[in-house]
């Protein structure tokens, strides 16, 4: 598809300039020369550059007229917390209290309730695929929510080795994403791997949303790794017996004893 891109193309230079030629071809616009900030804007997330953000020293001013638009600064959200229940099945969010819902509607549901109360605010200096560093601010009330909720349920959910595997798997899915390389032979095999993950990634998730903090309330799932009665402080009835740790430490901790002893004889001779 071909991309017209003026800046590019024309003789247009900057966001003054731009801004000029769209008054003089009485082109509307939503901004004036003091909130010319860079906008993208999705039903995902919207990302604000520019102006006084360009220099990493300067502090996002979140109450200021015409920056924020998917929600307030968290000292504006109200005194008191707001609560949502997030139901997964196999990682895929279908429903948010007990209403099941399309994905589209579960993110505008979530960005209307997570804007509210400030949530989803980030300010990051981004490593560009280019070379070069960009500051941002990024307002993702509804993403963030259903980030923080997965992560809740997964960590019930997931088998210690996969967890701690797809946490690397991660990143690199994320740089992919991030470079424009959706389609290619290496994302395809790490959704598969991620597809097998979330096979028993199935559950409620309880979140209360408080002036830009996301607080778990409460996780419930038919495939929780799970055990109370393992986990507990309390009598366990026998499932785990203490005095197994003690075998347990001393093989662990063997190749770090024997190196140390070894240490100590070359420093004798």
């Amino acid at each position: 598809m071909e991309i017209i891109a003026p800046w590019r193309e024309w003789d247009i230079k900057s966001r003054e300039e731009e801004i000029e030629y769209a008054e003089a071809h009485n082109i509307p616009l939503k901004i004036n020369r003091e909130t010319n900030y860079s906008k993208d804007k999705n039903v995902w997330h919207l990302s604000h550059e520019g102006l006084d953000l360009e220099d990493p020293a300067n502090e996002p001013m979140y109450s200021k007229e015409g920056f924020l638009e998917l929600g307030v600064a968290p000292e504006q959200a109200p005194d008191k917390p707001t609560y949502v229940t997030i139901h997964f099945e196999q990682g895929v969010p279908t429903a948010v209290d007990g209403k099941e819902m399309k994905p589209l509607a579960i993110v505008e549901k979530l960005n209307e309730l997570g804007g509210a109360n400030g949530i989803g605010l980030l300010d990051i200096v981004e490593n560009r695929l280019v070379g070069m560093k960009s500051r941002g601010v990024y307002e993702t009330p509804g993403g963030a929510i259903l980030y923080k909720a997965h992560e809740l349920l997964e960590m019930i959910t997931l088998d210690r080795e996969t967890s701690h595997y797809k946490k690397l798997v991660s990143q690199k899915f994320g740089e992919l994403v991030y470079n424009g390389l959706w389609f290619t032979p290496l994302r395809e095999a790490l959704s598969a791997f991620v597809d097998k993950t979330q096979e028993t990634v199935t559950g409620d998730v309880k979140l209360k949303l408080y002036k830009g903090n996301i607080i778990n309330a409460g996780i419930t799932s038919p495939y929780t790794l799970y055990d109370e009665n393992i986990a507990s402080f309390g009598e366990d009835g026998g499932t785990y017996n203490q005095a197994d740790s003690a075998g347990f430490i001393n093989l662990f901790g063997l190749s770090i004893k024997v190196k140390a002893l070894l240490d100590a004889q070359r420093g004798n001779n």
